[in-house]
Order: structure tokens, then C-alpha cells, then sequence
């Protein structure tokens, strides 16, 4: 696993060799309290078929935020003030770091609401942590490690990350949103659900690690049927491992009402394909949202044809039924990617 220094933190990340047939790049982006992990059995099977980046986002898993980075984050508000030229016309160039153009999408380019860019650099200095934020770290990234042709795959908040990302970035070719949904605000709801994950991140003491059977626990939360006892081990690592800071400001900025009710208009000025993979006894996103979130892009055809189901499936689809999944993306490449050598995969093909 290697390490890059994207705007102040060292990330860590997974590139797989390029194979000969396909010029497109899988890139995984984990959700809340999880890491580049649980991506491994995916890429596993799709590694033969494509390159895949995975990696851990900015506080989570071993991308921890220092001190230095902190501070120098706060101080300078990812420095927008010098790193963003505007123009009107186009949109906005991410200078210093990286050479991506970020252009609003034509769903709000000049209307009465402004231009995109400042949408954009309004999340991006509400903190760190907002999917905006996470969405520069990646387009800072994918520069850096000059991938052309990125599809995207977001897990659960990683699905916000990844829609944000396509709409900033022409060069990415497709989007999957696993578990991910959204674009509804009940004040309640979200309410209770920040309250919870507030008293989670209270008790997070590391010795949790250590506990007899705590992994046996991890195993069955938030899963249709329980995983391997491995991927409850892994739970409870990142769980007390991520930092206090990053984990608490994703949770809040990203449900927030503002935030919520942005990505309908981020997915209906997608000018790329996306797609949304939802496990049918998911316990924390609800299918109805799934389809909700997916309806404003022309590919939901009316009736949901860019969703799909996997049954006996809950929150953590990439462990849980990592082969279906992947066989969904091959499929989904093929299918919207005809610029590119990307080859189907059918069943049976893929690595178990």
C-alpha cells in the first residue's frame, strides 16, 4: 500500500496494474467509519479486468489527519480564497495541486441560484468533512496518480462523494452508488440518526478491540446475514481508530438539510451514466430513498431502471456479495463505456 500527500494529509491507497483490455479505472470510495478495506474482495475478482484504486479518505482508516494538517486546514480553508480561478463561463480550475477542470453542471449553470463554483466552494469551506471537501481530495488524487478514465463506485457516504466528483469533473465516465441514496430531509429522522452516531462516537474506547467476541458482534451489524468474524475485526478497528474530528464532521455536514438536498441536482445534471446498487434488507438506507436519489437522472426511465436489487442483502454489499456486485459493474462499463476496451464479464468469469 502506498501514501500521497493530498492537501496537507497523507493518504494511503491501492493502485492494481493496468490490464491490456480496459483503459477505464474502478475507483472505490468507503463510507462513514469504514476504510479502504472492505473493498479487497471486490478487487480481487475485478483486477483481471480492470485497474482499481481504492483508498482511505481524509481521517479514516490510515489517512489520519495530523496536527500540522489540521491546523494548516483550518487556517487556510483548503485555501479556495487563491487555489480556485473563477470564470463565469466555464465554471472553475482547481489550481495548485491539480490540473482537473471543474465546470457546474448545464442543470444549474447560470441561473438564478449562481454559478456552480460557488456552491462548490461554499461546501468546501463549511469544513474538512463535507462531501464537497472529500470530493477535492479525489480529484486531487486521481491528478496525481494521472487516471484518465475513472469510474466511480462511493459507498454509502461515499456515494455523495462520488456524485459530487462527476459533477465537477468531465473526465470521469460513470458512477455506482452501493447502499447510497438520498436527496429527502426529515428534520426528524436526520436528527435522531446524528444523535446516534454522536453517542457512538463517544464510546469508542481502543481496548473495544481487544474484548473477547466483539468481532462476533461486529460481524452482524448492519448486514443481512452475519459476515466473516474478519470483517467484524475490521469494523471494530476502524470504528476506534478514526479521528474524532473527521468522523464527527462527516456525519454532521453531510446531514445537514443543505447538503441533503443538493445531490438531486447534482444527479440531474450528471452528464454521465449512474447507477444505484441497494440491498433489499438494507437497515440504514431505505430503498425508497435509493429510488428516490436515482429518479432525477434520465436513466431511471420512469420506472427504476438504474437501480438494482440484490435480495438478502444489507449495508455492507461489497462484503456481503462482493461477486454479484462486481459482475453488476463489469456489465455496467460495458454498457456505457463504448469509448473504452472495457470487455463485459460474464458470469462465471470474474476471480472468487
Amino acid at each position: 500500500m502506498a501514501r500521497i500527500d493530498l492537501l496537507g494529509v497523507s493518504h494511503h491507497y491501492e493502485l492494481t496494474p493496468p490490464p491490456a483490455q480496459s483503459d477505464v479505472t474502478l475507483v472505490f470510495i468507503h463510507g462513514w467509519l469504514l476504510s479502504r478495506s472492505y473493498w479487497s474482495p471486490m478487487i480481487q475478482r475485478l483486477a483481471g479486468e480492470c485497474r482499481c484504486l481504492s483508498y482511505d479518505l481524509r481521517g479514516f482508516g490510515r489517512s489520519q489527519v495530523s496536527r500540522d494538517a489540521r491546523n494548516w486546514a483550518c487556517d487556510q480553508q483548503y485555501g479556495l480564497e487563491t487555489m480556485l480561478r473563477t470564470d463565469s463561463a466555464a465554471g472553475i480550475e482547481l489550481g495548485g495541486p491539480t490540473n482537473f477542470a471543474v465546470k457546474p453542471p448545464a442543470a444549474t449553470r447560470n441561473t438564478a441560484e449562481g454559478p456552480w463554483n460557488k456552491l462548490f466552494a461554499q461546501r468546501c469551506r463549511v469544513s474538512p468533512f463535507t462531501p464537497a471537501s472529500f470530493a477535492r481530495d479525489l480529484l486531487v488524487l486521481l491528478d496525481k496518480l494521472e487516471i484518465q478514465r475513472p469510474w466511480l463506485v462511493g459507498h454509502s457516504l461515499g456515494g455523495a462523494i462520488a456524485i459530487w466528483t462527476a459533477a465537477l469533473c468531465d473526465r470521469v465516465v460513470g458512477v455506482t452508488c452501493l447502499n447510497s441514496g438520498g436527496g429527502i430531509y426529515i428534520e426528524q429522522e436526520f436528527a435522531k440518526f446524528r444523535g446516534v452516531g454522536q453517542r457512538l462516537l463517544n464510546i469508542r474506547p481502543p481496548i473495544l478491540q481487544y474484548l473477547p467476541g466483539m468481532d462476533w458482534v461486529f460481524s452482524r451489524m448492519n448486514v443481512a446475514d452475519p459476515v466473516a468474524r474478519q470483517w467484524g475485526k475490521q469494523q471494530i478497528i476502524d470504528f476506534v481508530s478514526a479521528d474524532a474530528e473527521a468522523a464527527r464532521g462527516a456525519l454532521l455536514d453531510s446531514t445537514q438539510a443543505e447538503e441533503v438536498l443538493l445531490l438531486p441536482r447534482l444527479v440531474q445534471g450528471l452528464g454521465q451514466p449512474i447507477f444505484f446498487i441497494a440491498g433489499q434488507r438494507d437497515p440504514v438506507m431505505n430503498l425508497k430513498y435509493v429510488y428516490h436519489l436515482a429518479s432525477f437522472h434520465p436513466l431511471f426511465q420512469g420506472s427504476g431502471a438504474n437501480v438494482i436489487e440484490i435480495p438478502n442483502c444489507g449495508h455492507l454489499g461489497m462484503i456481503e456479495h462482493p461477486t454479484s456486485i462486481a459482475e453488476h459493474l463489469c456489465q455496467m462499463m460495458a454498457q456505457h463505456t463504448p469509448a473504452t476496451r472495457t470487455q463485459s464479464c460474464p458470469e462465471g468469469t470474474l476471480r472468487s
